[in-house]
C-alpha cells in the first residue's frame, strides 16, 4: 500500500494552494520543490475577483487585502489618444464577494501559505528538492526526485500533482505534447517607483495601452508600478538591459524630468502552449505545467489556482471513497476547456488590440470597446468574460 499522501511538485501559488486545500480536508500532502524556499521574485501580481473568492475558502483573502491594493477599475488606452474604454468591476456586486482585481505580488501568497503549512500537521514542505521523473502502478505514485549535492530521494504518494512550472519534467517524463506557439518578440518588465498616476491623473491601477509601434502595460502594486514592454527579439540582452537604454524606453512612455528608478527588471520569451493530456493515471498537471501563455490580461496564476482547487475536490472525492479515478477525466476536460476556449483566446485577443497596425482595424477595435463599457449589459458579460468568472462556470457545465 502506497503512503497514504499525496504529493505535489512545485512550491508556487499553484503547488501550495493545492497542498492547502487537500490538507483542509484532512489529507497528508509532501510538498516538493526545487528552490531553497519560495520564490520572493516579482511575477504575477494580479488576483481575479473568482481566484479571491477561492482563496477567501482557505481564509487567506483577508491577509491578501491588507497587503494589496483593491482596484475596482483597469482600462484600455491609446498611448497618443489617453483613455478609450473604463471597465468598473463592481459591476460585478453579486456574482462574487469581490468585485474588484487585487494587485497584490504572489509572491506574498506563495509566503502566507508556506508560513501556514509549516505549522500544520501531516504536511512536508521539501525545499532544494528537484523533481526528476515519476513512475506509477495501479495503486502508487513514486517520484524521483534529487538534492543539489547529487543525491536521489524516492518518495512515494498515492498520488501527485505537477505544479513545476512551464518547463516541467514531469510533463517531458510522462511523454505529454506541449503543443502551441512562442510569441514573435521578447517581452521586458521593469518595476519602477516613478508614479504614472501622478503623470496621468486618469490612469487606472491597471492598463493596457496600444500602439502601432510599441504597446504598453502599466501595473500599479502596492510599492511600485510594473511596466511592460514587447522588444525587438534580435536586440542583444546586454543592449536591451542596458541602463541607457531602459531609461530610453521609460522616457517614451511617459518624459520624466528626473531620471526613472528601476527597481527590477527582466526580460522573457512567452508561449502559447497547452498540455494535450492533464492526467495520466494517478499523475495531474496543473498550473504552468498544465498550460501557459502570454500576461495579458493577467490569466496565468489566476487559471493555475483555478486549477488547484477544481482537482482538490476531484481528490477529496476520490480519497473519500465518494468517486472513482474517472473524476480526474472531468477535471482534465473542464481545465483544458478554459485554457483553450478562455485564457488563451483572451490573452490573444488582448495582444491583438494592443499590436493592431491597421489604422481602420484600431479604429474599429476602439469603438466595439467604447460601445462595450457604455452599455451595462455589455459591459457586465464582457467582465464576466475577462475576470474568469464566466469560464470557471462554463467549467462546471462541462460534463
Amino acid at each position: 500500500m502506497a503512503q497514504a499522501r499525496i504529493i505535489i511538485v512545485g512550491g508556487g501559488p499553484v503547488g501550495l494552494v493545492a497542498a492547502a486545500y487537500l490538507n483542509a480536508a484532512g489529507i497528508p500532502v509532501a510538498v516538493v520543490e526545487e528552490s531553497a524556499d519560495v520564490v520572493q521574485d516579482l511575477r504575477a501580481s494580479t488576483f481575479h475577483p473568482p481566484t479571491l473568492d477561492l482563496l477567501d475558502r482557505l481564509g487567506v483573502t483577508s491577509s491578501l487585502i491588507a497587503q494589496g491594493l483593491i482596484s475596482p477599475y483597469w482600462q484600455f488606452r491609446d498611448r497618443r489618444q489617453g483613455a478609450i474604454a473604463t471597465f468598473d468591476l463592481t459591476a460585478l456586486t453579486g456574482e462574487t464577494g469581490f468585485p474588484y482585481r487585487l494587485q497584490c505580488e504572489q509572491w506574498k501568497l506563495t509566503t502566507l501559505l508556506r508560513d501556514r503549512l509549516a505549522r500544520l500537521p501531516d504536511v512536508e514542505l521539501m525545499f532544494g528538492l528537484r523533481a526528476v521523473s515519476v513512475a506509477q502502478d495501479a495503486d502508487k505514485v513514486v517520484l524521483t526526485a534529487q538534492r543539489p549535492t547529487g543525491e536521489k530521494e524516492k518518495l512515494e504518494g498515492r498520488f501527485l500533482i505537477a505544479a513545476d512550472g512551464a518547463r516541467s519534467a514531469l510533463r517531458t517524463c510522462l511523454g505529454i505534447p506541449f503543443d502551441g506557439m512562442t510569441i514573435p518578440e521578447r517581452y521586458l518588465s521593469l518595476s519602477t517607483t516613478f508614479r504614472f498616476n501622478k503623470a496621468m491623473p486618469d490612469l487606472a491601477n491597471v492598463a493596457y495601452i496600444s500602439d502601432p509601434d510599441e504597446w504598453v502595460t502599466l501595473l500599479q502594486t502596492p510599492t511600485l508600478w510594473r511596466v511592460l514592454l514587447p522588444t525587438d527579439p534580435n536586440e542583444p540582452e546586454a543592449e536591451m538591459m542596458a541602463p541607457a537604454r531602459l531609461e530610453e524606453r521609460l522616457q517614451a512612455v511617459v518624459p520624466s524630468a528626473t531620471p526613472y528608478e528601476v527597481v527590477h527588471k527582466t526580460g522573457y520569451r512567452v508561449h502559447e502552449r497547452v498540455a494535450e493530456r492533464f492526467v495520466v493515471g494517478r499523475v495531474v498537471l496543473a498550473g504552468d505545467a498544465a498550460h501557459i501563455n502570454n500576461p495579458l490580461g493577467g490569466m496565468g496564476m489566476n487559471g493555475g489556482i483555478q486549477d488547484a482547487v477544481n482537482v482538490g475536490e476531484k481528490l477529496v472525492a476520490i480519497w473519500r471513497g465518494e468517486k472513482d479515478l474517472s473524476v480526474l477525466g472531468r477535471y482534465e476536460r473542464q481545465r483544458r476547456k478554459v485554457a483553450i476556449e478562455a485564457v488563451q483566446a483572451q490573452a490573444l485577443r488582448n495582444r491583438t488590440i494592443l499590436n493592431e497596425r491597421d489604422p481602420a482595424k484600431r479604429q474599429a477595435y476602439y469603438d466595439d470597446l467604447r460601445a462595450t463599457a457604455d452599455d451595462p449589459v455589455r459591459h457586465k458579460a464582457y467582465l464576466m468574460r475577462s475576470s474568469m468568472i464566466q469560464s470557471m462556470r462554463d467549467a462546471e457545465a462541462t460534463p
